[in-house]
């Protein structure tokens, strides 16, 4: 399914800076909005908006529904799917925004996967103008994978923070607080060994290869969110985290027993670039590449 976003007919006022992610999934767009007035919107998609840089107020209608609010980065709004938006207005410069894209049938089918509710009943609320910490994480971290073009692990991440966002839209945004109370009853389980096995062999075997989080859900016979939660339940870490951390095992042994360049150890572990391998590098072991293969070379002799 193409995600009909129109958002160049929305934001008439700014500039777009960038598109961070397009996939039939989910769309992520970067823009600069100037103070103004913007055009009526009725969009396709839900949409998910996080103020990352800017002071100002915000003044919209959704369906003749009045909201305001004062805006500072990490503040947010969410305009559901279908949602005839009006009278849009900004105090000032919005300088840098992340927006979301989400198709209606992604939200329906985590409803009905993950919760067990008819997606036919389901509706989101016309909320925002305030702070929601983990969907700020979530917007910050797209921002961070527009600064590293062409990461094999962009795709896995981009899948976490996919299902993470419309899983916590439909816990803590549904306009029905029946269904709200409902949703909030996430499963804390953890994932049995012989499943959690099968995904650690799998990645063990080609922790190189550009994984995606339905890959390793399917491998455990979980949904993607179940997976997801009950790997981090069980090993402490995200898959994400995992795979990175596989990687990083694999370059230290390279890097104590092999002469090869780093540029060749960051290509074989799966970086796409030297300087994405060594951001990850440092953040793991504190040190880059080049200082831990010194150390361990001082220490051998």
């Amino acid at each position: 399914m193409t995600i009909e976003c129109h958002s160049v007919m929305k934001y008439t006022t700014g500039s777009r800076l960038a598109v961070s992610h397009a996939t039939d999934q989910m769309q992520v767009e970067m823009w600069r909005h100037e103070a103004g007035r913007l055009p009526d919107l009725h969009l396709q998609a839900t949409e998910v908006a996080v103020l990352l840089a800017g002071r100002l107020s915000v003044e919209r209608k959704g369906n003749g529904r009045y909201q305001r609010s004062v805006a500072q980065p990490g503040t947010f709004w969410l305009c559901p799917a279908g949602t005839y938006e009006t009278d849009i207005s900004l105090s000032g410069a919005m300088e840098e925004t992340v927006h979301i894209f989400l198709p209606p049938d992604l939200l329906c089918r985590t409803a009905l996967e993950e919760y067990e509710i008819d997606p036919s009943n389901i509706a989101l609320d016309y909320a925002g103008g305030a702070h929601d910490p983990l969907l700020n994480q979530i917007a910050l971290s797209f921002q961070a994978m527009r600064e590293r073009p062409g990461d094999a692990l962009n795709r896995l991440m981009s899948d976490s923070l996919r299902v993470t966002l419309a899983a916590h839209l439909l816990r803590n945004y549904l306009s029905s607080p029946e269904q709200r109370t409902r949703s909030a009853h996430t499963l804390h389980g953890k994932i049995d060994m012989k499943r959690l096995q099968r995904v650690l062999d799998m990645v063990e075997a080609n922790p190189q290869a550009d994984f995606s989080l339905r890959e390793l859900a399917d491998e455990a016979c979980l949904s993607p969110f179940h997976f997801s939660r009950a790997f981090h339940n069980t090993t402490g870490l995200s898959p994400f985290q995992y795979v990175t951390e596989r990687r990083i095992e694999k370059a230290r042994a390279a890097l104590m027993s092999s002469d090869r360049s780093l540029s060749q150890i960051s290509a074989d572990v799966g970086f796409a670039t030297q300087a994405s391998f060594t951001r990850a590098f440092k953040r793991s072991a504190g040190v880059t590449p080049g200082q831990f293969r010194e150390a361990y070379g001082r220490s051998a002799r």
